[in-house]
């Protein structure tokens, strides 16, 4: 099939509908319903960029022995340039939604690249698993298609394994083996985008205890597979509201859905891990998956962190703001996060890995360096653009007191410095967005959790950490001290010198 267009990415949701409940009704075309219409055009505009002349090059390539083209982030890096193209593909797609939609094609293309190339990890529990997910890659990067997944399960009792719940299937498990595949039953959350993709992905974080075998499975389905239904959450967009008050939400609002299985069928050939709980949790560092997503999504995190960060600078010099030094140092600060992010993203390019197949990938450390930093510096960000917005982001006029009887009020009043009222209340409206609503709350808790519990990842990065240099280092700084009293301090200056 190759690269699809924004019209053939719509025209496929029309043809095969999905159970999709929203507010207690089941949702018929969701490429026309205005919950999810305006995220079909961002993803529709995302294919289309595909065929665009100036982003053509950059955002797909040529298969190895063949004409085919297909999408940039389905490449397994064979070299440095491979990396940095890969880059630069996904930051043409988080530029289209100015880094909003954290789930765009682009994150599960690459996530399924990883496990094409980490096929030995599957092959653990047999040939046939490897093979299932060589073919899936391929057939998804041939088709073009979206993905959505769902890792987590629903917050019942946390104190509790999957295993140890009420209900021994309140948490998505494997009812029974058939001659065509698993029976499938419960549920799992949060698949974002889960009402307009093509395909669902199914695995879990480490964390699996013994006892949860049956809930220990990976695997892909047709969206629309019978006895497959999703329920969304309530939207913050539905279309009543003004692309000049809501720029932002009106366009680029994720919707989320709790996935529910009611004894689904997952063939054979659409299962890559099953039954083993050693297996399901080592899939998802053994695969380096980590490094191939994280890439994206520091890309993609980075566009969002920019954005923030020039809204804030433009709306400090709209009011004349950032003459101040308090105000110039809290954009420093944003400007600091970008770089570190920036730096993290290059480093982990030049210090590539190599695989036992030969492919490269970027280097683990920095990539997961930013994903820890990203849930402290986007909610800081957010909060500097309130800080500075102050009781102005609180005090908008809306789009049609513009054109109303007391738009001369609204000019006057709203102006800022040497900026009209027009052009400052534009730039507030985008601040608001972000900071104050419901779309923007929603933004900045994915980028709290999207990489998982950030307490568990932080505190991974010292439990993994190489620490031999810091160790030897005090191991040197001790010995300075020499023994207590004059005579062994005197004998530690020496030995130092």
């Amino acid at each position: 099939m190759g690269i699809r267009t924004g019209a053939q990415f719509t025209e496929g949701l029309r043809q095969r509908p999905r159970n999709v409940w929203l507010d207690g009704e089941r949702i018929g075309d969701v490429s026309a319903h205005p919950a999810f219409a305006p995220a079909v055009a961002a993803i529709a505009r995302i294919y289309d960029l595909q065929h665009d002349p100036q982003y053509a090059d950059i955002l797909t390539y040529s298969l190895p022995a063949s004409d085919a083209r297909v999408g940039a982030a389905f490449m397994i890096p064979s070299s440095y340039e491979d990396i940095v193209k890969k880059r630069h593909a996904y930051r043409v797609v988080a530029e289209s939604t100015f880094g909003m939609m954290g789930r765009s094609p682009d994150f599960l293309n690459t996530t399924l690249a990883a496990m094409s190339e980490a096929r030995s990890v599957f092959a653990r529990g047999g040939d046939a698993f490897a093979e299932n997910i060589v073919r899936y890659y391929q057939y998804v990067r041939d088709n073009d298609l979206f993905l959505t997944h769902a890792l987590i399960t629903p917050q019942n009792d946390r104190s509790k394994t999957s295993s140890e719940q009420s209900d021994p299937y309140l948490h998505m498990g494997v009812v029974r083996e058939t001659r065509d595949g698993l029976i499938i039953r419960g549920a799992r959350m949060l698949a974002t985008l889960g009402p307009i993709a093509d395909e669902l992905l199914v695995y879990s974080l480490p964390g699996l205890k013994p006892g949860d075998e049956k809930h220990a499975v990976v695997f892909a389905l047709p969206i629309d597979a019978p006895g497959l239904r999703q329920i969304a959450r309530e939207p913050f967009e539905r279309g009543h509201r003004s692309t000049f008050d809501h720029p932002f939400a009106t366009r680029f609002e994720e919707c989320d859905t709790l996935v529910v299985f009611d004894d689904v069928l997952v063939p054979w050939d659409r299962v890559f891990i099953y039954g083993d709980v050693a297996r399901a949790n080592s899939m998802y560092p053994d695969s380096n998956l980590r490094q191939y997503t994280a890439h994206q999504t520091a890309v993609r995190g980075l566009v969002k962190l920019e954005t923030v960060a020039g809204i804030a600078m433009e709306l400090a010099k709209t009011i004349k703001a950032d003459v101040h030094l308090h105000v110039q140092q809290m954009l420093g600060e944003i400007i600091d996060s970008i770089e570190l992010i920036k730096s993290c993203i290059v480093r982990s390019e030049i210090e590539y890995e190599t695989n036992e197949r030969g492919s490269i990938r970027p280097a683990f450390r920095p990539l997961q360096t930013a994903r820890t930093f990203m849930p402290r510096a986007y909610p800081r960000a957010v909060e500097i653009l309130q800080t500075i917005g102050a009781g102005g982001l609180l005090m908008l006029p809306c789009g049609n007191d513009f054109a109303s009887p007391i738009a001369a009020d609204v000019q006057k009043y709203y102006q800022g410095a040497g900026v009209s009222a027009l052009e400052r209340t534009k730039l507030f409206k985008l601040a608001w967005d972000l900071t104050g609503d419901a779309f923007g709350q929603r933004a900045l808790q994915y980028e709290r959790y999207y990489a998982g519990d950030p307490v568990r990842l932080t505190a991974q990065a010292y439990l993994s950490y190489d620490k031999s240099t810091c160790e030897s280092l005090t191991a040197r700084a001790l010995a300075l001290t020499g023994e207590p009293g004059v005579a062994g301090a005197r004998r530690a200056l020496t030995a130092a010198a």
